[in-house]
């Protein structure tokens, strides 16, 4: 209703004009004044609208993926390890990858982050095409690989103060030691690294990849061999990233992590993605497939979508 406000606004202003313009004037003269100040109501009134609908259009274009796959092509010689995907991450999202091991979930994110060179396909991160813009993007994103080991004889406090150094970001020891609290490692400050807990050095790894306030964060299996006190942490920690208006996009082979805590989720199989939608609407499209039947003990989950739809067997 509020967008025919102004139009309605432009005829009361234009009925206020004809009795002005009318004002004891002749019958012949008040007809012309009476159809001229129609027109410009009329005008004022298309006017306005087509400006709503201009603002409108621009409001839309405005909201860019802050990632877009388009038709990704990835080989390794005569391997195709990644064949036409295509998705969206859009801001604050957490969008999850899933796929059995060697699907091709870790190729493509290795892609997005510029480690391997796709033989063809476009990468968009926040509106740059990843072609010729790698340096842009990288300072516009944050990476946790699976397995990422730092310098083993540093202590934590050393490890992000480096790090922050590669990033141009200048942080005082009492900022260092408000991220190291946020993130649960204060009392580990001084600690080695090697010293550290497999959880502890997740978060310290999510921690690093934070620190240039990346608008895309890229995290290949975040949780993978943590307990759960440690994952729950994590989840906090990448909550926390989201809440401050950034956007994860990440690789799992926990259905019941990616169905508690993705917004949407991507299957992909020997290198083509099948099909991306949330969490809720898989299940509640697939909760009558035979495939999924099949392979379900009850009510229907995304791990009973997620094998129905890749299989059974087991993959190395």
């Amino acid at each position: 209703m509020s967008q025919y406000l102004g139009p309605l606004r432009s005829l009361c202003f234009a009925s206020g004009m004809v009795r002005r313009l009318t004002l004891g004037r002749a019958p012949r003269q008040r007809g012309f004044f009476t159809t001229f100040a129609a027109a410009v109501a009329l005008l004022g009134a298309i006017t306005l609208l087509e400006g709503d609908q201009m603002a409108d259009d621009i409001g839309a274009k405005q909201k860019v993926a802050i990632l877009a796959v388009r038709d990704l092509v990835v080989e390794f010689g005569a391997k195709r390890a990644v064949q036409r995907a295509s998705l969206e991450v859009n801001q604050g999202e957490i969008f999850g990858l899933l796929g059995p091991n060697g699907a091709g979930k870790t190729t493509l994110l290795s892609a997005v982050e510029g480690l391997i060179k796709p033989l063809s396909g476009q990468i968009l991160v926040a509106g740059l095409d990843s072609h010729g813009n790698r340096s842009k993007i990288n300072a516009i994103i944050g990476v946790a690989l699976q397995s990422t080991s730092f310098q083993a004889e540093l202590s934590i406090t050393q490890l992000v103060r480096l790090y922050s150094g590669l990033y141009n970001i200048d942080m005082t020891n009492s900022e260092i030691s408000d991220a190291l609290e946020r993130s649960g490692l204060k009392e580990e400050a001084k600690r080695r690294f090697k010293q550290l807990s497999g959880g502890q050095q997740q978060r310290l790894s999510l921690l690093i990849a934070n620190i240039g306030r990346p608008l895309l964060l890229l995290l290949d299996e975040p949780t993978a061999g943590l307990d759960p006190q440690s994952r729950r942490s994590l989840w906090s920690d990448i909550e926390s990233n989201r809440r401050d208006g950034g956007s994860i996009l990440l690789t799992t082979h926990s259905m019941e992590e990616a169905q508690a805590v993705c917004d949407r989720v991507a299957i992909i199989d020997h290198g083509a993605i099948i099909t991306i939608d949330t969490p809720e609407a898989l299940i509640k499209k697939h909760s009558d497939d035979p495939r999924v039947l099949k392979v379900s003990r009850g009510k229907v989950t995304l791990e009973d979508v997620f094998i129905g739809l890749t299989g059974g067997e087991l993959r190395d």
